[in-house]
């Protein structure tokens, strides 16, 4: 079969196994260069008081599965990934989360470390009864929690109602520009305001309720190490993308998730922080109006002065900093991580601004790093890299 490239509406319908599988490769190259303070600017990975049993929740691509790399390949952690992803066919590629997973696994067992993955809903009753049976039989406790779903919909588990989130602003409609990511021109993109209906969905979907009901059912299931924590990964931004995130129906959500971090530890015993993490180039983000253009702007302006970092060097910084010592060290005001500190220096939003009031509708778009996002987009689906042979036939379902 050719697996070749296809986009519609900015999504990415098929993912190429060979590409997938020099993606995850490449994270865990990086990944052991670094836990050796082989790279400048990373401290060497503490293995003293590194998490041993990590069980990721959404750990098939993006932060989820840098998480799940660097908890493996830096502090040689058992781990168990949670997500839904489809299995290839004859003549139909897996996702991409499907790949990555399998990869992954693969090179884990080669380095003698559990890792296992169960693909099914992970908002679902049953798949938290059959995570907890996994960790029972392997594991016997967990010591790490990460919460890094995305999805744009949610069954409650309870009353089997369907919950649909929705990206849209509060209060009034909303207008800025955007980025075609295909053509590069810059674009106007309208939002009309959510109703309460829709907000209340979207927190549903996205906010800290699930979150809260795993580390329940964990803690209830004797799963949960007695110094175990909880982390949930979560996005702020700038003042540019406030009204149509942070302030919109997204941002409500978020809200509520972090929210929660103060409820399982209340209620739970359990320590629970959120990590406000970067804004990076995901499945999650390219698909939402008005922030790849923001990204492109923003990575140049981070890359001219040294800051920029990937979704694995992100979380290798998140991990070793944070993650390797009783409590996180880099709190804000609200306990929350800010692993987003770089990218809100003021000297950089305000560069960043400056570059997005130069943008012209109907033209090109100017003075970012369109490319790279691009780039890393089609890499994430296994597509962009100049030594595989893209016109060459492969079987979608070897790996």
């Amino acid at each position: 079969m050719l697996i070749q490239k296809k986009i519609l509406h900015n999504v990415s319908l098929t993912a190429h196994p060979q590409g997938c599988a020099r993606y995850v490769h490449d994270e865990i190259a990086w990944t052991r260069r670094a836990a050796t303070g082989a790279i400048s600017g990373y401290v060497p990975y503490d293995m003293e008081h590194a998490p041993e049993r990590v069980l990721v929740l959404g750990g098939s691509t993006g932060y989820g599965m840098a998480s799940r790399i660097v908890a493996a390949f830096a502090g040689n952690a058992a781990t168990i990934n949670v997500s839904v992803e489809r299995q290839p066919a004859e003549k139909k590629t897996a996702t991409p989360g499907w790949y990555a997973s399998r990869v992954f696994e693969q090179e884990a067992q080669r380095q003698g470390l559990f890792a296992r993955s169960i693909h099914a809903d992970a908002f679902s009753s049953e798949t938290k009864r059959m995570t907890i049976d996994l960790i029972k039989e392997h594991l016997q406790t967990v010591d790490l929690v990460i919460y890094s779903l995305a999805s744009p919909f949610r069954t409650d588990p309870e009353t089997g109602t369907v919950y649909r989130s929705v990206l849209k602003p509060i209060g009034a409609p909303f207008s800025a520009l955007s980025v075609d990511t295909g053509t590069g021109i810059i674009e106007n993109a309208s939002f009309e305001p959510a109703d309460e209906l829709q907000i209340a969905e979207t927190i549903k979907v996205m906010g800290g309720e699930d979150w809260l009901l795993w580390i329940k059912a964990l803690k209830e299931g004797g799963c949960l190490a007695p110094k175990a924590k909880t982390v949930a990964y979560s996005y702020i931004g700038p003042h540019l993308t406030y009204p149509i995130y942070r302030e919109g129906t997204i941002g409500k959500a978020k809200e509520d998730l972090e929210r929660t971090a103060s409820v399982i530890a209340d209620t739970i015993g359990v320590p629970a922080y959120i990590s406000v993490n970067k804004a990076l180039v995901t499945r999650a983000s390219a698909v939402i109006p008005v922030v790849p253009l923001y990204i492109s702007i923003l990575y140049q302006v981070m890359e001219e002065r040294g800051l920029h970092e990937s979704c694995i060097e992100q979380m290798y910084r998140l991990f070793s900093t944070n993650l390797t010592s009783d409590a996180p060290t880099q709190l804000d005001a609200e306990g929350r991580i800010r692993m987003d500190d770089r990218e809100m220096l003021p000297e950089v939003q305000r560069e960043v601004e400056a570059r997005w009031n130069r943008q012209i509708v109907g033209q090109p778009a100017i003075d970012g790093d369109l490319r790279t996002f691009n780039r890393d987009y089609d890499r994430i689906h296994g597509f962009g890299y100049d030594d595989i042979d893209y016109t060459k036939d492969i079987s979608p379902t070897e790996i």
